[in-house]
């Protein structure tokens, strides 16, 4: 997770993070990217129905019929034990979690462990009811997933009115007063809807939107193809970054990430470097507390019938299962060995990764994507845009 906001118009210094020692369990939400302990934030994808049957889901979503493999005890249960390891957040997703009739009911649970309790939905079932009671539990955050303007939102969702339903959502929660965010997956269908987003944004004034880098899983993998090729994908974070610099110009400050792809962060430092190079310093040292990606370390992932995962992208490779043995116990557990690799890639990671003055800073990006691509998890990722120029030289410590 790169903060274009933060990094590139300054919205945060390192002194920011280490005001609070860079410890998850006291660091603000905005600044857990910066975290030293990196306890991981996990995903649960709680069900794996969903109302609706986007092209582009990870999970392989099935109709809303029918049951969850993990009822509210159980769930409860691993919730207890996720707040007494010190993971920070806990963020429900699916499928779609407001299918579950318990979802209130286990956000309202997390936070009453100390945990801060997000969700992540397709936002058509967040009716002006739902927002009150989300907003009543003390959810900390909703991320409403769009694809673009109206008609390629709705090829992507694939149910007519969606895009409508999604919109309704985000004025619903922010006129509960709840955080609301958008969040777009980017590829060749839909690159070119990158300046309707941040159009929506400001029409609407919502405060945070996530451009997601296209990770190859679920269905997904089916768009190998799609991704963007390393030209298209810099100009496209270069536009992310001129239209929030125009926010910021315009004084309509709004919160700005790309994630899933790590390399997102020394291209803003070099944009700096030619731009502002004293800024170009002080995000040098917010990447380095950043650290890049965290799979398996800094985020985890529990799928709907209680497997672990590294992250949520990443489902061939489960460590073990919740409703037989403790996440906390799995998570630290020495002798699963791609889950202990994982906790430091930099020894195993090849090709360009290797050799990268940034690794240190980008972590080796990710693995999923290595392996989806070359058949080797420890791989180069093919998605990283950096030229052999940029990064040869001493690496960053």
């Amino acid at each position: 997770m790169i903060g274009i906001s933060k990094l590139y118009c300054g919205a945060v210094e390192a002194a920011d993070a280490l005001r609070y020692n860079r410890q998850s369990g006291t660091l603000p939400s905005h600044l857990l990217q910066f975290s030293k302990d990196k306890k991981p934030v996990v995903v649960w994808n709680m069900t794996k129905r969903c109302n609706l049957k986007c092209v582009h889901c990870y999970a392989k979503a099935v109709e809303v019929d029918g049951s969850d493999q993990i009822n509210t005890d159980q769930a409860k249960a691993l919730i207890s034990d996720l707040a007494a390891f010190g993971a920070p957040v806990m963020l429900f997703s699916g499928g779609e979690p407001l299918v579950r009739k318990d979802l209130v009911e286990l956000a309202s649970f997390a936070t009453s462990k100390g945990m801060r309790a997000v969700i992540s939905t397709n936002g058509t079932l967040i009716t002006k009811e739902k927002a009150r009671e989300l907003k009543s539990v003390g959810l900390s955050y909703v991320g409403i997933s769009l694809d673009g303007g109206e008609e390629i939102h709705d090829k992507f969702r694939a149910v007519p009115g969606s895009f409508k339903k999604a919109i309704q959502g985000v004025e619903n929660c922010m006129a509960e007063g709840l955080k609301v965010g958008l969040r777009f997956t980017i590829n060749k269908r839909n690159q070119g809807e990158v300046p309707t987003l941040f159009k929506i944004v400001r029409e609407l004034d919502v405060p945070r939107i996530c451009f997601y880098h296209l990770v190859y899983s679920g269905r997904g993998s089916e768009l190998i193809k799609e991704d963007l090729d390393h030209a298209e994908t810099r100009a496209v974070v270069d536009l992310i970054m001129d239209e929030t610099r125009a926010l910021f110009d315009a004084g309509r400050p709004k919160e700005v990430l790309t994630v899933d792809n790590h390399a997102d962060g020394p291209h803003v430092y070099y944009r700096l470097l030619k731009e502002d190079p004293a800024r170009a310093a002080e995000v040098m040292e917010l990447l380095k507390m950043n650290e890049g990606n965290s799979t398996g370390r800094g985020i985890g992932c529990i799928s709907w019938d209680g497997q672990v995962h590294a992250d949520q992208f990443w489902r061939q490779h489960s460590f073990g299962n919740v409703l037989e043995r403790p996440f906390s116990q799995i998570w630290d557990d020495p002798n699963i060995e791609l889950l202990h690799k994982l906790k430091d890639k930099k020894p195993h990671v090849k090709g360009r990764c290797a050799t990268c003055r940034f690794l240190n800073i980008c972590g080796g990006n990710f693995r999923a994507r290595a392996e989806a691509f070359y058949g080797d998890v420890w791989a180069q990722d093919p998605a990283c845009y950096l030229t052999d120029e940029e990064i040869a030289g001493e690496p960053v410590k």
